[in-house]
């Protein structure tokens, strides 16, 4: 199977699975897959293939699914909730990064034949380490501030908050994912690969955000559609009507 396809595959399933955890398990499904999806994020970065026609490493999309779950939230919760989101992914983050580096303090047993290749992976410069989660912060604060403050505009444009949920989804990831990207790359490998090639990087990371941006959009009408809240209001106004 391609490369290609599995990412395709990888997408659908990923953001399926988004909006099951909150189909059947509401916000707090929405903050556990939060945790799940920024430690194998954490993993599948390490990893690097070809696809498109670019050079890339695996983790994009369980990032990228982190902005739908506080697009989701924000939309049907709240800005609080979509706060708390981020607050969980960041100690998340951090927790994960100190217990996977303590594990190299650890003498290996003789019959040990594990810790040689988990140090081979969990083994990365406290550069690498502090520009992720200072990163992932400033992006996720800024996506939910921007979702708020396009929502705030649309609705006092056209006096509907329902209108142009595209907009602040789309609207609010893509600038985030652009900071995200510029941010990273810039913090982690400044000094490290020239001018040309940082900004290689950044344009090619990119063009795989502005994809999975604008593919969670299905989502997140789902989510929307899902919400307690919405439900609860569609019956109100069913028994007014009636």
């Amino acid at each position: 199977m391609s490369n290609e396809l599995l990412l395709i595959l990888s997408l659908i399933l990923i953001y399926t699975c988004v909006v099951l955890f909150y189909r059947f398990l509401g916000k707090s499904g929405l903050y556990c897959w939060t945790v799940l999806a920024t430690i194998a994020a954490n993993i599948e970065v390490l990893i690097v293939v070809n696809a498109f026609g670019m050079e890339q490493t695996l983790g994009n999309i369980l990032f990228a699914s982190t902005f739908l779950v506080t697009d989701i939230l924000s939309e049907t919760e709240g800005k609080h909730a979509a706060n708390k989101a981020v607050l969980i992914g960041i100690l998340t983050s951090g927790a994960f990064i100190l217990i996977s580096q303590s594990w190299m303090l650890y003498t290996p047993n003789a019959n040990d034949w594990a810790s040689p290749a988990i140090a081979s992976v969990f083994t990365n410069t406290p550069r690498l380490m502090l520009s992720s989660i200072v990163v992932y912060a400033i992006v996720q604060a800024f996506d939910v501030f921007a979702y708020h403050a396009i929502w705030s505009k649309t609705t006092k444009l056209c006096n509907d908050s329902k209108k142009f949920l595209w907009l602040r989804n789309n609207g609010s990831t893509l600038i985030s994912q652009f900071f995200n990207t510029f941010l990273y790359t810039f913090a982690a490998f400044w000094g490290v690969y020239e001018i040309k090639t940082l900004m290689n990087i950044v344009l090619s990371s990119y063009v795989i955000f502005i994809f999975t941006s604008l593919l969670d959009t299905p989502a997140v009408y789902i989510a929307r559609k899902l919400s307690p809240a919405v439900k609860k209001d569609r019956a109100e106004t069913e028994q007014k009507v009636a």
